[in-house]
C-alpha cells in the first residue's frame, strides 16, 4: 500500500500550515536538538529514527516543547498500556480475526486541503464482536507505520466511520476505562492532527455512542464530529473519487485496501517485535514515576455505556 504524498502547491501550503522551515538543514538541526534532549532523559529509549522524528516535528508544528511532551508520552504509553503494544503480529489468530471483520485502511489519496482519510467499518452486523483490545492495537500499529511512511507531511487526518453494521452487542465490550486509555494514547502520544470525524449510515445507536465517547475527547475534537444522514453530505468534505468503491469512489474496495494494509503491517512484524522493549523505564524517570492514576484517572467513576 502506497500513500500518495503531497507535492507542488499543496505541499507548499501544508508546509506553511505546519510551520515547516524552508531550509531542510533547519529540520536536521531540530532533529539533532531532539536527539540531544533524548540522550539526557535516563528513562526514555534513544532509538527513534529520523523519519519518525520528522513526523513528530511536523505534527507538533515544530514546537520543540510539544515534541518532547509527545515523545515522552509515546514511550510512557508503551509501558503503561502494554496490552496495546505487545504481540503486534498480524499472523496471530486474534489479530487476523479483527482484520477480517473490521476494515480500517488509510486511503491512498489526499483531500484538496492535504488531509489523509481513514475509513473504519465493520463487515457484518451478525458477526460476534472481535477482541476490542486487538482492534485498538491494530489501529495503533497503523499509526506507527504512518509515522515512518508519511514522508512529506500531511495537513491532518479525516476519519470516516461507517455505522451501518453497528449494534448494541458490538459496543457492550467497550468499557469506559479501555476507551479512555485508547483515546489518551491517540491524543497525547501520537502527533495526530485530527481535522474532522464523519459518521455515515447512522442509526439510533450512533448518538448514544458519540455521547459516550465525547467526554474523553478534547473539546476542539468534539466540535469536529459531523453526523451525516446521506452519503452526498460526506462528499462536501471528502471528494467522492478518493473514497472506496462501496461509497462511489475510485480507490478500490474496502477489502482490497484493508488487505493491502494487512500486508504492510506484516512487513513490519520484526520491527514491532523489536519495539516491545522500547518503552519508558519509570524507575529511572527524574522525579516521581508516572502512575496509572496520574495518566488515566482510573480511581474515578465512569458512566457505563448503556444501549437499549
Amino acid at each position: 500500500m502506497s500513500l500518495i504524498q503531497p507535492s507542488g502547491e499543496l505541499s507548499a501550503k501544508i508546509k506553511e500550515e505546519l510551520r515547516e522551515p524552508a531550509n531542510p538543514a533547519d529540520i536536521e538541526r531540530d532533529i539533532g536538538i531532539i536527539r540531544e534532549w533524548l540522550s539526557k532523559q535516563p528513562h526514555l529509549p534513544k532509538d527513534m529514527d529520523d523519519a519518525r522524528l520528522r513526523t513528530f516535528l511536523r505534527g507538533c508544528k515544530f514546537s520543540m516543547e510539544r515534541v518532547k511532551q509527545k515523545l515522552d508520552m509515546y514511550y510512557t504509553m508503551r509501558n503503561a498500556v502494554p496490552e496495546f503494544f505487545t504481540d503486534r503480529d498480524v499472523s496471530r489468530a486474534e489479530m487476523a480475526e479483527v482484520l477480517n471483520v473490521i476494515h480500517m485502511p488509510p486511503l491512498p489519496g489526499l483531500t484538496p486541503n492535504g488531509c489523509r482519510v481513514v475509513m473504519l467499518r465493520g463487515t457484518d452486523k451478525d458477526i460476534a464482536t472481535p477482541n476490542v483490545v486487538e482492534s485498538m492495537k491494530a489501529t495503533l500499529m497503523i499509526g506507527d507505520i504512518r509515522l515512518a511512511e508519511e514522508s512529506v507531511g500531511v495537513a491532518g487526518d479525516v476519519y470516516v466511520l461507517d455505522a451501518s453494521v453497528a449494534t448494541p452487542t458490538h459496543f457492550a465490550k467497550f468499557t469506559p476505562a479501555l476507551v479512555k486509555k485508547f483515546l489518551i494514547c491517540v491524543q497525547e502520544a501520537y502527533p495526530v492532527k485530527l481535522k474532522e470525524v464523519h459518521v455515515i449510515n447512522v442509526s439510533p445507536i450512533v448518538d448514544t455512542i458519540v455521547n459516550f465517547v465525547k467526554p474523553f475527547l478534547k473539546e476542539k475534537i468534539r466540535e469536529r464530529i459531523h453526523i451525516h444522514s446521506n452519503i452526498e453530505d460526506l462528499y462536501k468534505y471528502v471528494p467522492k473519487a478518493m473514497l472506496p468503491s462501496e461509497y462511489g469512489g475510485d480507490a478500490g474496495s474496502c477489502k482490497e485496501l484493508n488487505d493491502a494494509w494487512r500486508a504492510k503491517m506484516g512487513e513490519y512484524t520484526a520491527w514491532f517485535k523489536e519495539q516491545e522493549a522500547s518503552k519508558a523505564n519509570e524507575s529511572l524517570r527524574p522525579g516521581a514515576p508516572k502512575t496509572a492514576d496520574e495518566l488515566f484517572g482510573m480511581d474515578g467513576t465512569f458512566r457505563q455505556l448503556t444501549i437499549d
